[in-house]
């Protein structure tokens, strides 16, 4: 990527018109952040909206689209959504869905559905009850008719599915994906690997299998599946802790899958990264940043922004008079596409 290029868009920010910015389909990158809040209070299923979750404002989406991001991962659950396996998806929480999908839309915001369940459904592991693994191609199916326009939606697939063995998982994501794919949906798949679904953990492996060749030699007639990883920056990578290590630590497991993508003819994508503000893990995100500014990488989205944080450390607020420190790295980063040369001056011939 050209850094001046992006030097200049990142100072211009919120003055190009959300026109300007790509949607799910023509976006040669897609860079923004998680809007969470949809997924929040697991205990409490399906939980009472805005008492125990919360989907985001239009406020929350115009301000993210003015930093420059061009995507939002939306986590949500998929028992609020299918309150039955294999039933009718509720109307409301659809409808909050559609709400928030026609919303970011209009801010030139592609959206990622990301079913944020670890593998389980009230509970009980997909990996103990193959049912639930029918039960899992179903609610895609369901999603893919209800959200059938590729350049609105992006569909990603399952968060960390943890909860079942990973060889069973990266079985049944493929082929949710052929499922898909058969059915006609022609919307980008983001499909995680198994387990906590880390960069730092791709190549490791669990019963003799690791993500990194179970998933080798994965086939889309669409040419559209994006590999979404996760990595946080502390030192057990969990995501929990205000300490970083070191920026250079990084560089060799990246240059490791990104290696490993370009020999599958792959993309990836960093569904969730984020970091205290402290000057050490600012230094750590930056280098993140840095080493994803290339044509490997489809994007990334920060983890996270939403009103209901409170104290969350990583949390992106959405204040235009004293932003999170983390949006001034962001912004540097975020994509912009190029924008057409100027045309020459038209001659007097007079």
């Amino acid at each position: 990527m050209n850094r001046p290029w992006r030097l200049l868009t990142g100072l211009l920010g919120g003055w190009l018109a959300p026109a300007c910015l790509a949607v799910c389909l023509s976006a040669e990158r897609l860079t923004g952040v998680n809007l969470a809040g949809a997924e929040f209070n697991s205990k409490k299923l399906p939980g009472v909206f805005n008492k125990d979750y919360t989907y985001p404002t239009q406020a929350e989406l115009v301000f993210s689209a003015s930093q420059g991001a061009n995507v939002i991962r939306l986590p949500f659950r998929w028992e609020r959504l299918q309150p039955q396996a294999n039933g009718l998806l509720d109307s409301a929480e659809l409808g909050r869905l559609k709400t928030t999908v026609e919303a970011a839309y209009g801010q030139g915001l592609c959206v990622i559905l990301d079913v944020h369940n670890y593998a389980k459904y009230f509970g009980q592991s997909l990996g103990d009850e193959p049912a639930l693994e029918e039960a899992f191609i179903n609610l895609w199916l369901a999603l893919a008719r209800e959200f059938p326009d590729a350049d609105k939606t992006a569909f990603g697939l399952m968060n960390e599915p943890a909860y079942m063995p990973l060889e069973r998982w990266t079985a049944l994501a493929q082929r949710t994906l052929a499922a898909l794919r058969n059915a006609k949906a022609p919307n980008l798949v983001l499909l995680g690997g198994g387990g906590w679904n880390g960069l730092h953990s791709w190549f490791n492996e669990q019963d003799g299998v690791s993500n990194a060749n179970s998933l080798a030699g994965l086939e889309d007639p669409l040419k559209r599946t994006i590999i979404e990883v996760h990595q946080y920056a502390d030192s057990n990578y969990s995501g929990t802790r205000q300490e970083c290590l070191a920026a250079d630590h990084f560089d060799s497991r990246f240059e490791r899958i990104r290696a490993w993508a370009d020999a599958q003819g792959l993309q990836l994508f960093l569904g969730e990264f984020g970091v205290a503000p402290n000057s050490q893990c600012l230094a750590t995100l930056t280098r993140f940043l840095e080493l994803m500014d290339n044509a490997q990488w489809k994007g990334w989205t920060y983890w996270a922004a939403g009103r209901w944080w409170g104290s969350y450390a990583f949390a992106l607020n959405t204040s235009s008079t004293e932003p999170s420190a983390q949006w001034a790295l962001l912004r540097q980063f975020f994509f912009r596409p190029a924008l057409s040369p100027p045309l020459p001056p038209t001659r007097n011939e007079s």
